[in-house]
């Protein structure tokens, strides 16, 4: 197994920066309290069977981890080319406005009561189906109870830094 300071871990790292993802924020509200954070591991897993499902990766450390865990429910915020700056809040970057995150935008409660930003390019409402934590993260697939969309181009993330649709 590649230790913190491995080789592997090295060249694996180097070798993922050359991937290029969609940028999310990942939002909850709910017996635990209200919270989210940046994402760049997310995917949809199936269309079919009862609801369509999603994956998102999330740190174990993350605040807003056992609080998605507590909830049962989250919203995959898809950000457009223009919302770095919310990324940046929702990762910890960058200060959040009056010390919350949610000040950075415009939320309001999706089906399951987590927030989802009017702004996004995609909000995906999910309930939580299942949690797995592998390594340092947690693995989370959800159910998609409902999905709101707007044009625009996504903000996408590769080579260690926000990237721009050629």
């Amino acid at each position: 197994m590649p230790t913190p300071t491995s080789p592997l871990r090295d060249t694996f790292l180097d070798a993922m920066s050359q991937l290029v993802s969609s940028v999310c924020i990942v939002t909850t509200d709910g017996v635990a309290g209200r919270a989210g954070a940046t994402v760049s591991a997310m995917t949809s897993v199936s269309a079919d069977g009862d609801a369509p499902t999603m994956l998102v990766c999330m740190h174990h450390a993350s605040s807003a981890a056992p609080i998605i865990l507590k909830n049962r429910c989250f919203c995959i915020n898809v950000l457009g080319s223009d919302q770095a700056d919310i990324a940046n809040v929702f990762a910890s970057r960058t200060p959040a406005p009056g010390d919350n995150k949610f000040s950075a935008g415009a939320f309001a409660p999706m089906h399951t009561g987590s927030p989802g930003l009017g702004t996004a390019l995609v909000r995906f409402d999910c309930t939580l189906l299942s949690d797995e934590q592998i390594g340092t993260h947690h693995v989370l697939i959800g159910s998609v109870c409902d999905v709101a969309r707007r044009d625009g181009s996504p903000l996408l993330y590769g080579d260690r830094d926000y990237q721009k649709l050629a």
